[in-house]
């Protein structure tokens, strides 16, 4: 199934291209979308990405899962893009949002509701504010959501992913090939 990673104007370079690059060494199919009409698109600090598809262009039926990098401009520029937030309300796959994304983009669609998140420090008010349960961690995974607090979170972030969709194993297999040895005991967080 396809997935989709969606990049606004400043979004957290890192955090995306890691992303990307942890799931198709896994064999995932992800796409990087642009909410732009543009497919060039500028991170927070200066890096331009062409993007594989438009917002536009892309057909997001039976999609996996939609993800959102954070960085600022890009978190409020994805909150802002009403088809993002319509697609991100009626999405049944999974949801994984990093750094900004969880308190500026899904508290306020409601999607943390009841939900145990992490997020970028100094944001986590808002995710408690629409009825999150905070955690100090990097990764947080339930059910249907991932949330990572932030770059430095982007590698095990990814690896959450890969392993909610193919298996704790095959995140190892990666992790390792990359040379990531957490001493945690979940290998990804």
């Amino acid at each position: 199934m396809r997935s989709f990673i969606f990049l606004a104007e400043g979004f957290e370079e890192i955090e995306a291209l890691t992303t990307i690059d942890v799931m198709r060494r896994a064999g995932m199919d992800i796409k990087s979308v642009s909410i732009t009409s543009d497919r060039q698109v500028t991170g927070a600090h200066g890096i331009t990405v062409t993007t594989d598809l438009t917002f536009k262009e892309a057909d997001f039926g039976g999609s996996e899962w939609l993800i959102l990098p954070g960085g600022l401009p890009g978190a409020t520029n994805l909150a802002s893009d009403e088809a993002l937030c319509d697609l991100l309300r009626v999405h049944k796959g999974k949801i994984a949002a990093i750094c900004a994304a969880p308190a500026v983009v899904l508290a306020p669609l409601g999607l943390l509701n009841g939900k145990e998140a992490t997020c970028y420090p100094g944001f986590e008010e808002e995710c408690i504010k629409h009825g999150a349960a905070m955690r100090d961690t990097q990764v947080v995974v339930t059910d249907k959501i991932i949330t990572g607090n932030g770059p430095s979170a982007a590698l095990p972030f990814a690896l959450a992913i890969v392993a909610a969709s193919l298996g704790e194993p095959a995140a190892r297999e990666i992790g390792s090939g990359m040379l990531y040895y957490p001493k945690a005991q979940n290998f990804y967080f």
